[in-house]
């Protein structure tokens, strides 16, 4: 009976995305009703309210996916990120009691009123130990909550999933995975103090950033206690005017700890949306919010620094065979149309001219076969393209001037990893060059026997180009069918991070 009526709730709200966003896509976002759109947005905004803490973090995570919602909905849904109102403080009491005992023991003062409401738990002030502090605690009966929307959700995902594009169904039913892995963890506070812990460690020679203390006494699987460090948030332009904090500079310190974060360690923070990062008076970043973390194995991580050295070293052929190595992009894929679109991103991203012409042919060959997208994104890089996307909004929100390959490539140099994935492509190549002589050698006698049969050359060569005009021609109009508009671009993490610019450079000269 309740998926019944969870799915009586979403059913107009899908059916109004599902008409919206194939407008979207056909008309690349121009000439479109956008308020229209940001009308159908609120009633998304209202109704995962309404149904509760798991559909306000889903609308989180959607609320950076380009690939699935038009922007007028990205921008409502991303007031989910930090404004989400607080459960009563008479129904929050017990669970701090519970866990720690009575509030009158167990801090020196405690205001009642939040700072902030999430959508799992609500932030607290208060003094302990001499120290002000801040106290997250999770919402009321929050575990029942999650497992009867968790249940729900997986009931409706399939049903769902059957109006949309199998990659994106694929990258779809990864995020869901992924999303539900990330919850369970965000609910146990004791799992946030450990990653914390981590990545205060793994920070701590980095003069740039303040990871607040914990306070282990103080912290348990509902209620965590942290040093208070007030700051400014870092989308507060007026008031970051005002201390003097250099907008440029920070936009490039941002991206550079969180993808150091990334590429380094074993362990990097995965939600830093504006109100999970501040700045102090002296400009340095003060993250908040350790619940959700992300984590690459070393070979994913090196195939990810591998896919930036190609976009550093104007390589889209090399971009490609990461892209595919990762399991973003269908080993199918038309290389040429794919190749072509990243060759003219990389050329805008070195500060290149791009022409306005081949940009626009590229794209009219894409659009007149597209079927389906040919990217697909796999559970392991949801929380990666998650954390690259809300830093893409944070530089966009400044509006400065920011070239994220120049950063990148000072960030590899001076992280020491250029060494590691250049041996790395030396050692992929040496395999592609050794596979491609043993295809020869076991080819030849056939081409060989194959040629005999077809008799004079001149002859075999009339059927040969014909075969070749053929053959290119279906290649063509396969590989524009599994192209796919400029704008998907964004949703693709840290490819996106760096090419997310060059694609609206791009789209504004079509």
């Amino acid at each position: 009976m309740h998926v019944a009526k969870v799915v009586l709730k979403l059913l107009p709200i899908v059916i109004n995305l599902r008409r919206d966003r194939r407008e979207w896509v056909k008309r690349e976002g121009k000439n479109v009703d956008e308020e229209k759109y940001r009308r159908h947005a609120r009633k998304v905004l209202k109704t995962f309210i309404e149904l509760g803490p798991s559909y306000i973090k889903l609308g989180q995570w959607l609320s950076t996916r380009v690939d699935i919602l038009p922007q007028p909905y990205l921008e409502v849904l991303s007031k989910l990120q930090d404004d989400v109102p607080p459960a009563l403080f008479s129904q929050v009491k017990p669970v701090i009691e519970n866990e720690l005992g009575r509030i009158e023991d167990t801090f020196e003062e405690f205001d009642t009123a939040p700072l902030s409401g999430a959508s799992l738990g609500q932030v607290y002030l208060a003094k302990y130990d001499g120290k002000q502090v801040i106290v997250k605690v999770s919402r009321p009966n929050i575990e029942r909550v999650i497992e009867d929307d968790i249940y729900v959700m997986k009931k409706i995902l399939p049903l769902a999933t059957r109006f949309i594009d199998p990659n994106l169904r694929f990258s779809a039913e990864g995020m869901m995975a992924q999303f539900i892995e990330t919850v369970h963890e965000e609910m146990d506070y004791r799992i946030e103090a450990e990653n914390l812990i981590t990545i205060k460690r793994n920070l701590a020679g980095d003069p740039s950033v303040i990871v607040p203390d914990i306070f282990l006494e103080r912290t348990t699987k509902h209620v965590l206690t942290m040093k208070y460090v007030p700051g400014v948030k870092i989308t507060d332009i007026p008031r970051l005017d005002e201390k003097g904090i250099d907008r440029e500079k920070l936009v490039v310190r941002v991206h550079r700890l969180f993808f150091k974060m990334l590429l380094r360690h074993n362990i990097f923070h995965a939600d830093p949306h504006p109100g999970n990062i501040s700045v102090a008076d002296d400009g340095r970043l003060i993250l908040y919010d350790f619940g959700m973390v992300g984590r690459l194995d070393s070979e994913t991580r090196i195939r990810l620094i591998r896919l930036y050295l190609g976009l550093i070293d104007r390589d889209p052929e090399r971009t490609v065979n990461v892209l595919i190595e990762l399991g973003t992009l269908e080993p199918t894929v038309n290389r040429y149309v794919v190749e072509r679109g990243i060759a003219l991103s990389i050329q805008s991203l070195h500060g290149r001219q791009v022409d306005k012409m081949e940009v626009k042919a590229l794209v009219d060959l894409a659009n007149k076969t597209m079927s389906r997208f040919p990217f697909r994104l796999p559970k392991n890089l949801a929380l990666y393209m998650r954390m690259s996307s809300i830093l893409e909004g944070i530089y966009y929100h400044h509006k400065v001037t920011f070239q994220f390959v120049k950063v990148l490539a000072g960030l590899l140099e001076e992280e020491g990893l250029l060494r590691d994935a250049y041996i790395e492509e030396v050692k992929i190549s040496a395999k592609r060059f050794a596979k491609g002589i043993q295809d020869s050698v076991s080819v030849a006698p056939l081409l060989k026997t194959y040629l005999e049969t077809k008799g004079p050359p001149d002859r075999y060569e009339k059927n040969n180009s014909a075969l070749a005009s053929s053959i290119l021609a279906s290649a063509l109009f396969i590989g524009s069918a599994l192209m796919l508009p400029y704008n998907f671009y964004l949703a693709y993490g840290g490819f996106a991070a760096s090419a997310a610019a060059v694609v609206v450079a791009l789209k504004k000269k079509i």
